[in-house]
């Protein structure tokens, strides 16, 4: 089942990305894919603060994988860069650190991801609007949707 919710501005975006956070768990598994701009780091900055997470949160495009902490761990990844050579980072090792991974570009890498995860792609409409489809794998993020929707 997949959920679609349209935002029609920056502050529906993160509200939206707050009330998932209000869901969050350990080990949770968010997956962005959308185009360039469509709001995937709006997301992660909107979750992370919802977090207690002071930092900057800027989209780690060279470095990857960027860790913070706040009311647990948060490893926010932009796969965008990466080329056949995935299996070397140890992207995988994050999915079970008991924190909260979010990754950019997402589909870039589908034979890395969890069988359980959130999907969440994002289509621009025009300058304001987003259109967010969630797709949920697993019992505890078919829950976290119908809590958020």
């Amino acid at each position: 089942m997949e959920y679609k919710i349209t935002t029609n501005s920056e502050e529906e975006t993160i509200e939206l990305a707050q009330n998932i956070e209000s869901e969050k768990f350990p080990n949770m598994v968010i997956c962005l894919e959308g185009d360039l701009g469509s709001g995937k780091t709006l997301f992660t900055k909107a979750f992370a603060r919802s977090m207690g997470i002071k930092e900057n949160i800027t989209s780690p495009t060279f470095n990857i994988i960027k860790e913070y902490i706040g009311e647990m761990k948060l490893f926010h990844m932009d796969v965008y860069r990466l080329n056949e050579v995935k299996e070397d980072l140890g992207i995988v090792d994050y999915f079970n650190k008991r924190g909260v991974t979010i990754i950019e570009w997402s589909d870039l890498i589908p034979d890395l991801l969890p069988k359980n995860r959130l999907e969440i792609k994002i289509r621009v409409i025009d300058e304001n609007r987003r259109v967010f489809v969630l797709v949920p794998y697993g019992q505890k993020y078919e829950e976290l949707c119908a809590s958020v929707i």
